[in-house]
């Protein structure tokens, strides 16, 4: 490590410490580890090819100059034109141009996103490597999406989601500072790869560059110390595709030695929404076969706004002298459920150390002072301590009665981390009346599975969706940094129903009609 790159590192370290973790998150303000931005200059290197022409480099969110630091121990000196940069924050841009403007670089204090190479194009370039603000959409002021998503569509014919995050504007605004057959390198989040928002940066990946190359690192191995994301590097040239080349798709491991490698036909990429699927061996699977939704009606179970209020114990609401008619079995969260099935007793309540119950009622507040004051009080308590006022709650007439929702024959978990190549998510089968809280999500069987789901083949249809889980769970859901993944109902929906076919064959001969009948549980 050079003496420089020293003076940079110490540098970030005193100007995070002088920010808040909440000012950081708002600014997308995540610094590229030092090692990795070295890795990502030595691919660079490896595909500039410059034939002993100078190049010109450029940094749109340059940050303290971790991408320029590595630039300047990768390449030789003489290889180097011109090096640009940009920085909106001065709390980083003032120092870090103390730090680099000796050595060559010309930083500007300026926002981007709004500023032009010019008319002649004189500050366009051959290598342009960016790690973008990781800035939420909710982060965003209204008149910056307005004017960003109008840049986008002007200059690409690309329409952006109001969802989409800031990075996703950086590289679509980025494509006319690239020289012809320039050479870009983007460390963003993987997400885009699954999520609807991520739909813009896709086309412009398939249909107005030269894709590479995608590598996405190990969700597990975390790039940031201080983001939960999970990160991809991408690799495109600012040409037109040629004829047969197709992008490479890496994934765990280094940039140079990954783990797993694929090359994927653009079209194959065109009819995939969910890119996460690749490289994995379950990524070649046939596209339009049976999926889970084909028999299987997916909601999120209930958010109550207020757990604390609304969920309780058997012992909690005697003494709140609470009947049984206002409470509904629940069940707890999934680490306190150690079996995939849940028994029930005669009324339905699941066999758990600790029952629960979720509070519900739909009468009036005058009514339940005169038949019911304990009731009553309770709500009163509710109303005191502002949980009336909140979103949720406030959305409900009356504010203390929850989702109606029928109990799900079979439930996912929401959320999980994968341990020792295990899948994170496990599908249980619910015997009880309990219904569950959005840390699940609810399976309705739609017809003709319904009957079987519901009779002692029941235990079947549960083997055959854990075996769908256990072998899609890498290909399903979002996956965020440490190994944290979570599935929607649309991605667990999407999944190949192959398994449940397999097992229960007469689904197979079913009436396709029948098969996607809409169902409305509660």
């Amino acid at each position: 490590m050079n003496r420089l790159e020293t003076e940079r590192l110490r540098i970030q370290a005193e100007l995070d410490s002088r920010r808040t973790q909440r000012e950081r998150n708002a600014m997308g303000q995540f610094a590229t580890p030092g090692p990795l931005a070295v890795e990502i200059l030595r691919s660079a290197r490896e595909l500039t090819g410059r034939n002993g022409e100078a190049l010109r480099f450029m940094d749109p969110a340059f940050g303290t100059g971790a991408f320029y630091s590595a630039l300047l121990r990768v390449f030789r000196p003489e290889s180097i034109a011109a090096a640009y940069g940009y920085e909106i924050d001065p709390h980083y841009g003032l120092p870090a141009s103390r730090l680099w403007e000796p050595v060559g670089l010309r930083l500007e204090l300026s926002d981007f996103t709004a500023r032009s190479p010019g008319g002649t194009g004189g500050k366009r370039v051959d290598l342009l490597v960016c790690n973008p603000p990781y800035v939420r959409h909710h982060h965003i002021e209204r008149s910056m999406k307005l004017r960003l998503g109008r840049q986008a569509a002007g200059q690409l014919g690309i329409r952006v989601s109001g969802l989409a995050g800031l990075y996703v504007y950086f590289v679509l605004l980025s494509h006319r500072w690239l020289r012809p057959d320039g050479l870009s390198i983007w460390l963003i989040p993987s997400e885009f790869m699954d999520v609807n928002y991520g739909s813009a940066l896709k086309e412009y990946l398939l249909n107005h560059v030269d894709l590479l190359r995608i590598h996405r690192f190990d969700p597990s191995e975390v790039q940031f110390d201080d983001a939960l994301v999970s990160s991809a590097v991408v690799w495109f040239r600012n040409r037109r595709p040629t004829a047969g080349s197709n992008p490479e798709f890496t994934l765990g491991g280094s940039l140079q030695q990954p783990r797993l490698r694929r090359r994927l036909p653009r079209e194959e990429l065109r009819r995939e929404s969910k890119w996460t699927r690749f490289p994995g061996a379950n990524a070649a699977r046939e596209v339009g076969g049976a999926t889970l939704r084909d028999f299987f009606a997916i909601k999120r179970g209930i958010a109550t706004g207020a757990n604390g209020f609304f969920i309780m114990d058997e012992h909690r609401a005697k003494a709140l002298s609470i009947p049984s008619r206002f409470l509904r079995p629940v069940l707890p969260s999934p680490r306190y459920v150690k079996d995939d099935i849940v028994a029930t007793d005669r009324r339905g309540v699941p066999k758990l150390d600790r029952p629960l119950f979720v509070f519900d009622c739909q009468l009036p507040l005058e009514v339940l002072e005169r038949k019911e004051p304990a009731t009553a009080e309770y709500i009163r308590l509710g109303e005191s301590e502002g949980i009336s006022a909140r979103y949720l709650a406030s959305r409900r007439n009356p504010w203390y009665s929850v989702e109606g929702r029928d109990p799900a024959p079979f439930l996912c978990t929401y959320m999980g981390r994968s341990s020792d190549g295990r899948a994170p998510f496990r599908v249980i089968l619910n015997r009880s009346r309990a219904i569950a809280t959005n840390v699940y999500l609810m399976l309705y069987p739609r017809p003709p599975l319904r009957k079987q789901a519901s009779g002692p083949r029941g235990r079947t249809v549960l083997a055959a969706l854990n075996r769908i889980v256990d072998e899609e769970w890498t290909t399903s859901g979002r996956v965020y940094g440490g190994g944290l993944f979570k599935v929607e109902p649309r991605e667990l929906g999407g999944l190949a129903a192959d398994a449940l076919v397999r097992a229960l064959p007469e689904l197979e001969h079913g009436e396709s009609s029948q098969t996607r009948l809409p169902l409305a549980p509660g």
